[in-house]
Parts: C-alpha cells; sequence; structure tokens
C-alpha cells in the first residue's frame, strides 16, 4: 500500500469558471491539487506576466480554498523550444523559463513540467539536440538558485519518448534540480518501450506521473497521444501501477485530459467517470489516495 496525492489538470475542468471556483470544483470532485497550465497560446503566456496583484489574487483563492498547485506545466517551449535555430527564440524559450521560476516561487509550485522537444515545428537536427542541452542546462541553473523542480516529461515525440532519454540528457547535466515526469500514456504509446524495466531502473529519477491513455505507434500509424478514452487505450494501468506500488512510489498522480479545453458539453461528468475509473484501479492495486483537506 502507497499514499499517493491525485490531481487534475487544468484543461480538464470548465473554463469559464473563476480560480476560486475551480479550486472549489477540484475539492468537490475528489482531487488533492490542480495541474497549472503556461503553454503556447498567447492567453497562457500571458500568465507568466502577472502583476503582483494578480498573483495575490490568486494565493488568496487558493489558501481561501484550502488548495494548492504540485506542477506548472510548461508546454509553451512547444511554440518557443530550447532548440531553435533562431537565436531571439531561443533567447525567448530562457525567458519564458525565468519567468515561469519567478511565478511558480510567488504562487507557491514546487515543480515546473518541462516539455522534452529540442524543437518541434522545426527540423530536428544535431544542432537542434546540441542547443537544447546546452539550454536546459542554463534553465537547470536558474531553477537550483530558487530551488525549483524542472521535470521533463516523457512525450509524444521520439526525442525524449523513454524515461532512458531522461536519464541520458541528466549525465549531460548534473543537478538533483532535473528529473523525469513519465507519462504512462506516452511511454506506452512507443513499441521499443519495455515500460516496466524502465519504472523499475529509474525509479528514484521520478517527480511525478501523469495517467492517461493512448493508442500506440505502428509502422503505419503514428500513434495517437490526447483525447483517448481511458481503458480504451494501449496502457496497462493496472499493471504499471502495481509496478508503481511494489517500487514505494509515494509522488503524485495527475490525470490528464482536454475535456473542459475541447469544450466537451459536460467535462464535469466526464472527469467524474475518470476518477472513479482510477479510483477503482487505485483500490485493485493498491494505492491509498491523499486524504482531501
Amino acid at each position: 500500500m502507497t499514499v499517493n496525492a491525485l490531481g487534475i489538470y487544468e484543461k480538464a475542468l470548465p473554463q469559464d469558471l473563476s480560480w476560486k471556483d475551480k479550486f472549489e470544483l477540484v475539492h468537490e470532485l475528489g482531487f488533492n491539487f490542480l495541474e497549472f497550465s503556461i503553454d503556447e497560446s498567447d492567453k497562457r503566456l500571458a500568465r507568466l506576466d502577472w502583476t503582483e496583484e494578480q498573483r495575490a489574487d490568486f494565493r488568496k483563492a487558493m489558501w481561501e480554498t484550502n488548495s494548492r498547485i504540485n506542477t506548472l506545466m510548461l508546454s509553451g517551449h512547444r511554440r518557443f523550444p530550447l532548440g531553435s535555430k533562431d537565436p531571439e527564440v531561443r533567447q525567448k524559450s530562457l525567458e519564458m523559463m525565468q519567468k515561469a521560476i519567478d511565478l511558480a516561487v510567488d504562487l507557491g509550485i514546487h515543480n515546473i513540467q518541462m516539455a522534452g522537444y529540442d524543437v518541434f515545428y522545426e527540423d530536428k537536427t544535431m544542432n537542434s539536440r546540441e542547443l537544447y542541452v546546452e539550454n536546459l542546462a542554463k534553465c537547470v541553473h536558474m531553477a537550483a538558485k530558487k530551488m525549483v523542480m524542472l521535470s521533463i516529461e516523457t512525450m509524444d515525440d521520439p526525442f525524449i519518448n523513454s524515461i532512458t532519454n531522461i536519464a541520458h540528457y541528466k549525465t549531460q547535466v548534473h543537478s538533483p534540480w532535473l528529473q523525469a515526469y513519465p507519462d504512462l500514456g506516452n511511454l506506452s504509446a512507443w513499441p521499443e518501450n519495455d515500460v516496466p524495466a524502465q519504472l523499475e531502473k529509474y525509479v528514484d529519477d521520478i517527480a511525478a506521473v501523469h495517467l492517461k491513455d493512448t493508442e500506440a505507434v505502428t509502422p503505419t500509424f503514428k500513434g495517437k497521444f490526447k483525447n483517448v478514452p481511458f481503458g480504451s487505450g494501449c496502457v496497462d494501468f493496472e499493471g504499471l501501477l502495481r509496478t508503481l506500488v511494489r517500487l514505494n512510489y509515494n509522488g503524485s498522480y495527475t490525470i490528464e485530459m482536454w475535456t473542459g479545453d475541447n469544450q466537451d458539453s459536460d467535462p464535469v461528468a466526464e472527469v467524474k467517470a475518470a476518477k472513479q475509473y482510477f479510483d477503482d484501479l487505485f483500490a485493485k492495486v493498491g494505492i491509498q489516495q491523499e486524504k482531501i483537506q
């Protein structure tokens, strides 16, 4: 038996709620925390430049509802990647990271999830890889100064699609402030991954885990990495969660869904169904969810 916190991704919830109402809904739905998003949209990137008053209002909403945010998901680097051939884009990516770290400190967030892309919209080259590593080191040094964890997510992209890949880059950037954020869906979709063996070998590097289903990559299919209903894809959740329990993994889990951001007709109902799906699995494999405060 392990005790783990369970969170829900911000984009799963209705998007027209105030922060206070969102936090209250997180509690009502039975989650321990919300995962905060700064993606590549102008609207969410603008959060990096929140004023002191906006940050204070956000903290007040958290404190009044006895809420917390475990992770800031910084997927905005898709648009402004660390490995871009354009020096202005690379500079922007580093500025984004510094702002994200400062925002995390102000909001009491301890972990920033980084998307594991050297580049996303550009062609991948040996140079994009090298630039990524050089700038990853700069990001980690920024984070270490503020004692904020950076954790690289395993991706829907071959550049970093395994914990093995993350472990390699940890040999290039030595720091306790750089860890892994495996996505069980993304890991399972790549046929070359022996997912249980990776969890066993690198459990000491895992800061948090995403719960998401996917459809596997094949020679004739590029895989499906979003909006796959839980239980209909390729992820053996029961087997992988049993492995994590045996390894005594006590970090957090986050259910990753986009039902609110997709403007589904009833995102709350879909989140409730996903929560029940994992409640049943947790009971089956021996995970006790952290008590809701």
